[in-house]
Parts: C-alpha cells; structure tokens; sequence
C-alpha cells in the first residue's frame, strides 16, 4: 500500500503555506519542521500538491465505498457521502453507509412519468450553467492566446522601433489588450478584481522585452533585491541559498552593451556542495554609501559583504531566522530582527553585537531606523516598541493592532511611523501622543507591506505632498493622504496578493509587484497605470536604482527582470 512519511507530509504543508501567501508561517513551521534536512526532491513537487494529495483521496475514499460492493447503480445519486464521514470512517463503514442510502434512495424513487417539473427545470438550469461556464473557459482561452500574440507583436515593435518614434499615432492605433477575468479568484470567494476598461491598459502601457533584462542564475525563489545606492550593481537574495550582486551596464537594456553576458558575484551561505535549506537569503539591504551589503539568513546568521562579494563578517546570535535587517543612516550599526522575538544592534566595527533586545513576546517580523541611534520594531504579537540604542525598555509602545504587525515604516522626518497587520488596517502613530492618529481602514484583506513617499519633510522634495501607499492581500494597493486619514487613490489593477511597493526616487511614479506574476508602474497624481510588464513568476520584491530609469524584480520562478522606465 502506497504510503506518506511524515516528512513528506511536513514539506507539503510547508509548500501550501508558502505558495498561499502565509510566509511568516511558512518559514517558522519550516524551522520547527526541520524541513532544511529534508531529502525529497523539491523541483518534482508540483504547486498546490497538498490540496491535490486531499482531493485525490477523498475522490478514492468515495470510489471506493460506491465500488467495492455487488451493487453498482450508477445512475444513481453519487454524492451519497459527506465530508466528515470521509476522514472519521473506515472504506467498510462508508460502503454501509452508501448501500444504506441507496436502498432507501430506491424504495421512494417516483415512476419516470411523474418526476415533476422542478426536477426538470433544475436540470435544465444545471445544463445551462454548464453550458456558460464552458463558454466562459473558452473566452478565457481565447483571451490568454491573444495576449500571447500581443506580445509577439510587441517584440516586433521592438525590432523597428525607430519608426515607431516617427510615428506615435500608429501605437495609439493598435486594437486594445483584452484583460483576462480571474475566475479562480471568483471560485474561492476572493475579491472581485476591479473591471478594467478596454482602453485602460493598452499596448503601449506594456514593457516591450527589448526594455527588459533577464538575470538568470538562481536555482530557487528570490525573496528579495535591492539596488546599490551609489552605483550600478543589484543585489539579490534566493531560497538557494546564495545571494548575487549583479553589474548592470549604464544605457537602455536594448544597447549593444546589454548584449553581453552580465557579470555576477555569487555570495555562497554555505559551505558544502549542495544547497542547505537552513541557509536561504531572507532579507538584505546595502549601507548608506553603497560599501557594504548586509545578508539575513534563514540559518538566524546576518552576514557583511563588501561589493565585491567578499565576506567581511559574519554575525551570530540569533537563534531563529532573520525577518528584516537595517543599516543606520551613519552606517555604523546594522539592525536585524528575528524569528527569536529579538531584535539586535550590531556594531559595524567591532562585528560583535551590541544589545539585544527582548521585549516581543513572539517572532519580529520588521524593523526600521528612525534615526543612527533609535528604531522601531514590530511583531506577531500585535505590539510595536520604539528602543534606543543604550536604553534597557522601549522609549515608545504602541499598542492597537488586533492582528500580526507584518511591517513598519518611518516617514522622512522620522516623526511619524506607519504600520499595517493581519488586522486589515494600517496605523499612522507619533512619538508625541501614545494613542494613534490615523486608523487605515479601507483595505479588506491583511495589509503585508507599506511605503511612505520621498516627499514632505525631511525629504530631498519638502514641497511635495507626503503619501503613503499600502499592499493587501486584496489585490489593491492604496495611497493615502497623511494628514487627512483618507485614501487618495484605490489602485486596483493587479489579480492576486501584492507583495512589494516602492516610489520612484523623484516620488512621481509607485511600483507594484503581484502574486498575478505582473509589475504594474503607476503614476502617483493620477492613480493610473503608465506601464506594465506580466513575468512568468510571482513578484516578491521590487526596488529602483537611483536615478529612476530601471526597476528590479525577483521571482518566484528563479529569476531576476531589469526594467528600463522611460516616460
């Protein structure tokens, strides 16, 4: 008899939580499962095989039981079973059952001449049903097949795009992109993405692949990517356990120079020849002035690396991963946060650790500098604390959320700090009152991350207005304005969980990568989609170099894009 070990039966549920959203929960029951040690193949696991191994055996279980007596009228009601009585009885118990139902199914069984008219009409209204339902799946397919074939015309606009600038009405010209419904959204009872009109994205929205670089190399998901301040190099955090600092040439993607290979340091977080899944990059982020990149693992070790992938230090306390990691605007501290509810503040010089803090009574999920020498952290248990490096309590509690803290942010001026949770709400607090001042309340999903506009005070654009944008699991991501409390923009263009935000460096536009596997580029005074690029993976992360004219985003299916953005 075909059996599951029990660590099969972990990674699957490891891989369900990782694959429907829950990565916080993914990564501590990955951690405690001791999944790292597993020696199951996992690029022969399909997606969603959890659900998949369910269905299959509640499918036998009810097989069985119809099939496994001398009475086999099929023609009958199949149905005869209910889902508790699968997982509590014995094949032998259900057989009894479904023989039991069918005996008595057949002695009030009405002659064929008086099956009355309801019957009729419900199967009637079933037929039809089916009917739409088929001609919705074919509309479905026509759709997808069409959009492939505006991409292969889009590739062709590449090859001649000299005479396309001759000639900007032909592009306006094109037929619009028809946008495809997901109903496997509707099917789950999730929010009805918002209806796009025809002419709301068109051909000319979307990225043409000659402005597009794929980096390639990562053999797992990449979790995360960052530009270098100061320079061209990207760097990238996979499940391969390696990070990669990649050169990107100066110019458009479609220059002679892009031609050639890209040049890549690889920074190995283990030592052997095999991956170790304890040793997955989860988080990283480059110094102030672009020196130094610092790496958080899996394996609860935040690592230092100069740019040219050469290991500085390494740095070992945590006894959990590390969710987030943070250098000082001075760069003389680096900040993690971790799985084992603390949060420390390393002291670059020395590689040693400098305090720990243990005020969460449960996993860190993000922390944020206010300033070189004060930061606020965030957790699962609901809380926020404001800590300042030499002080044994937090100068600041912030208590409010009825949900997992997923992230926090400090506004430019670092007066002002924003949250969002599990709860479906982001919070905008300051330091001069304990209560909050402004509860977020639109959103209908968790909220997984926030980012506020490099605009207002403290910014290098204090005339501009200050923004705040927020990601759900909802599909929308919303702006907000700060000093009314109210949502400027609802923008509702992707299908599935948006993951990463960022603004673009002059705070005009605002990225946004999707579950749905699309980057959408909005503009921010408008709350519209100025251009839009669909990849073959989930979007964990999105972030901008510094002048503004390329976007990054990773992966769920391995590999790193390099946008051109040109308005």
């Amino acid at each position: 008899m075909i059996s599951i070990s029990s660590s099969e039966l972990n990674y699957l549920v490891f891989r369900y939580l990782h694959e429907s959203g829950f990565t916080h929960s993914a990564f501590a029951f990955g951690y405690e499962a001791g999944i790292d040690k597993t020696i199951i193949d996992v690029n022969m696991v399909p997606p969603g095989a959890l659900v998949t191994f369910i269905q299959k055996g509640i499918q036998y279980l009810e097989l069985e039981a119809n099939l496994s007596g001398s009475d086999a009228d099929m023609d009958e009601d199949f149905s005869f079973i209910q889902p508790l009585d699968l997982i509590t009885k014995d094949p032998y118990e259900l057989h009894s059952i479904v023989k039991a139902k069918k005996e008595n199914l057949r002695q009030n069984k009405p002659e064929p001449n008086k099956i009355t008219n309801d019957l009729i009409q419900d199967n009637a209204r079933e037929h039809v049903q089916e009917l739409e339902k088929g001609k919705k799946e074919r509309e479905n397919e026509q759709g997808v097949e069409k959009m492939k074939l505006d991409k292969e015309k889009e590739q062709e606009k590449c090859e001649h795009k000299e005479l396309q600038h001759q000639d900007q009405n032909h592009t306006e010209n094109h037929e619009d992109k028809t946008i495809v419904e997901n109903q496997e959204n509707k099917a789950r009872g999730g929010p009805e993405p918002m209806e796009i009109s025809q002419s709301s994205i068109t051909l000319h929205n979307e990225i043409p692949s000659c402005d597009v670089k794929i980096l390639e190399g990562h053999t797992s998901e990449v979790f995360a990517c960052a530009w270098n301040p100061s320079g061209s190099l990207l760097a990238s955090g996979s499940g391969d356990s390696t990070a990669r600092i990649w050169k990107i040439p100066d110019g458009p993607c479609n220059s002679s120079v892009h031609d050639e290979p890209v040049n890549v340091v690889v920074l190995r977080h283990f030592k052997g020849r095999t991956n170790e899944k304890s040793k997955d990059v989860t988080t990283l982020d480059w110094n102030a002035d672009g020196t130094l990149l610092a790496t958080g693992s899996y394996d609860g070790q935040a690592r230092i690396w100069t740019k040219d992938g050469e290991l500085k230090s390494t740095l070992n306390k945590h006894k959990g991963p590390i969710f987030s990691l943070k250098w000082n605007k001075k760069g003389d501290y680096l900040l993690s946060g971790s799985v084992d509810k603390t949060a420390i503040v390393w002291d670059i010089k020395t590689g040693e650790w400098k305090q720990q803090f243990e005020f969460h009574s449960a996993p860190t999920l993000d922390v944020d500098w206010r300033n070189s020498v004060s930061f606020a952290t965030c957790s699962t248990d609901n809380m926020i604390y404001v800590c300042k490096v030499g002080e044994n309590r937090p100068i600041k509690t912030f208590a409010g959320h009825q949900g997992e803290v997923n992230a926090i942010k400090w506004d430019p001026s670092g007066s002002l700090l924003a949250s969002c949770s599990d709860d479906h709400t982001a919070k905008i607090w300051s330091l001069k009152q304990d209560k909050l001042i402004h509860d977020l309340k639109e959103h209908v999903k968790e909220i997984y991350t926030i980012r506020w506009s490099p605009s207002g005070s403290g910014s290098s654009s204090p005339n501009q207005q200050l923004v705040l944008a927020s990601a759900s699991f909802d599909s929308t991501v919303k702006l907000w304005d700060v000093e009314l409390g109210k949502v400027l923009y609802s923008l509702n263009g992707h299908r599935d969980p948006v993951y990463s935000i960022a603004f673009s460096p002059n705070g005009e536009y605002l990225a946004s990568g999707s579950m749905d596997k699309c980057m959408h580029i909005w503009s921010v005074k408008e709350g519209k989609i100025v251009k839009t690029y669909a990849g073959n993976g989930g979007i964990f992360e999105i972030s901008w170099n510094k002048d503004g004219d390329k976007v990054a985003a990773c992966f769920s299916n391995n590999i790193v894009t390099v946008l051109d953005f040109r308005m």
